[in-house]
């Protein structure tokens, strides 16, 4: 065999292998850029401050990239350890699982596609240039390396083309919901509790009325024009939209769409604020839902919070409820809550001596505050009593959102992994103290997207843990030090009760080894790919 066929044998092998690891490096980003919800500044902003930039898969391809360009080294014999390299990067990156795997949408498919013409595009001319496998190598190497810079250029490139594809979309989702101008809109918007309230709301609308609602987390413009496109249909009578935001405006763009008559706030709070950047900036933008609603409509909003309760409202009638029994200013109230290990029961009381006791699988005060707003609005709306307490008896809870199961094992699990919050956090804590049958113990990685307020926020958490668990298991490092600062603060949770794990795997291996019959295991969140 000669030098030349042993270059042209280990170069293409090397080229071989490097093609075939740019596709699931590819993958991998563009999952992360559809988790930073295709934003270019969510995805950057996320690249700069999670270590992303100095992994060792980057770091390696860094260095099989300069052993392909050392001069003095023959190119027959840094290929073979350059191939290396990047095949054990590839298997590696092949065996990763993820919370929250690529959705390989129409639009992430003209992404990918798009990352790979721009990757090619120079390969093929460098080969055409130089005829040099070497260069050519380097070059499919270097946009490996440089993978996110591919991403948000192929995303630039193609917003053009999304915003042609949007708009045809947009208009054929308003020329629907104008066909049918007889469909009662309810929006409900908040910081968190809305896909909840949008669960109970719709079983129980549903047991008189023919009800639509936004299907899991669709609750974004996109996410709604896909719901009227491809599942709203002529016989609906109500339709239920979740409103999402992350920045002022998202939800008035959503209302310009849909024209909600009914809109309900279940929550102004701390959420979001890496990007809304202030509570009064989350205020507007949440009650940008309250302010679109025709003069004959009706704003259903939480008094349990302050922004919401200081908040006026002028343009439209509004029912004011609570949670909290005390709170004389609500029209609705739930009053006499108690909680057992097989739900909660609790009375509804309203305007004109209403009262309404019903039972429930819920747990948790933000649950009951959720039902309460659904209630009020299915009064409004005429649903007969006895249908809205059979409706609320048999709600299941929304997974992951403080549901309750109990294990062949004995153990009791809260799972409330789905996301935290400071509000609902402490909810949870205070459920989790009620159960008193055996040891309790929590698993957090801790609450994430509370800007400047990140650490203080964590440590309240930290707090709240220590009042009400026996046993605490951190996961990760990102709010670690915050969680445990805490726990030792608050001092109640002895220091050998608090561990400290780096993944859910562990923590759950820690856990068969420490649990015991009887006890109650509390999930608090669980953070996505985006975090460590």
């Amino acid at each position: 065999m000669t030098p030349h066929d042993i270059y042209l044998i280990t170069g293409l092998s090397l080229l071989s292998v490097t093609l075939a690891y740019m596709i699931p490096v590819y993958r991998r980003d563009l999952m992360m850029l559809q988790q930073n919800s295709y934003r270019n500044e969510r995805y950057t902003r996320w690249f700069n401050t999670s270590g992303e930039s100095t992994t060792y898969p980057r770091i390696l391809g860094c260095i099989a990239l300069f052993l392909i360009l050392i001069y003095t080294l023959p190119f027959r014999v840094s290929a073979v350890p350059s191939a290396l390299i990047i095949a054990g990067c590839m298997v590696a990156l092949l065996r990763r699982r993820y919370k929250k795997p690529l959705v390989m949408t129409a639009r992430a498919r003209r992404i990918f596609i798009t990352m790979l013409a721009i990757s090619y595009i120079p390969a093929a001319a460098v080969w055409m240039l130089t005829y040099s496998l070497q260069y050519v190598c380097a070059t499919v190497l270097l946009e490996v390396v440089a993978s996110p810079f591919i991403l948000l250029a192929a995303n630039v490139i193609l917003r053009p083309v999304e915003a042609r594809i949007n708009r045809r979309y947009y208009n054929e989702a308003r020329d629907i919901l104008r066909s049918m101008p007889d469909l009662r809109i309810i929006g409900i918007t908040g910081s968190y509790g809305k896909t909840s309230t949008k669960h109970y709301l719709h079983a129980i609308l549903s047991s008189h009325f023919d009800t639509l609602m936004t299907p899991g987390s669709y609750n974004t413009t996109l996410g709604v024009i896909r719901t009227v496109r491809e599942y709203l249909q002529p016989y609906n009578e109500i339709f239920i939209v979740e409103m999402g935001a992350k920045q002022p405006g998202d939800i008035r763009e959503i209302c310009e769409l849909v024209r909600p008559t009914i809109g309900i706030v279940t929550a102004v709070g701390e959420q979001h604020l890496e990007s809304f950047k202030s509570i009064e900036n989350v205020q507007r933008t949440k009650f940008e839902l309250v302010d679109s609603l025709p003069a004959d409509g009706l704003a259903v909003i939480n008094d349990d919070f302050p922004m919401i309760a200081c908040r006026p409202v002028e343009n439209v009638p509004t029912i004011r409820y609570t949670a909290r029994p005390n709170d004389t200013a609500a029209q609705y109230r739930a009053t006499d809550i108690a909680y057992t290990p097989a739900g909660t029961t609790f009375t509804v009381t309203g305007p004109d001596g209403f009262a309404l006791e019903l039972t429930t699988r819920l747990l948790g005060e933000c649950n009951i505050s959720n039902l309460t707003a659904a209630v009020a609005v299915a009064v409004y709306l005429g649903v007969p009593a006895d249908k809205i307490r059979y409706a609320v008896e048999n709600i299941q809870p929304v997974e992951h959102r403080l549901s309750i199961r109990h294990t062949p094992g004995g153990l009791t699990i809260i799972d409330d992994a789905f996301n935290s919050n400071p509000h609902g956090s402490r909810m949870a804590m205070e459920v989790l103290s009620q159960f008193t049958g055996g040891r309790r113990i929590v698993i957090t990685p801790g609450m994430i997207e509370l800007g400047e307020k990140q650490d203080e926020l964590n440590r309240a958490l930290g707090s709240h843990i220590s009042r009400s668990a026996d046993i605490a298991i951190i996961v990760g490092e990102y709010n670690r030090e915050a969680l445990t600062e805490g726990i030792r603060a608050d001092g109640t949770l002895a220091e050998d009760s608090v561990h400290t794990v780096d993944t859910f795997t562990q923590a759950q291996q820690l856990l068969t080894s420490i649990a015991a019959p009887g006890d109650t295991i509390l999930y608090e969140n669980d953070l996505p790919d985006t975090f460590k």
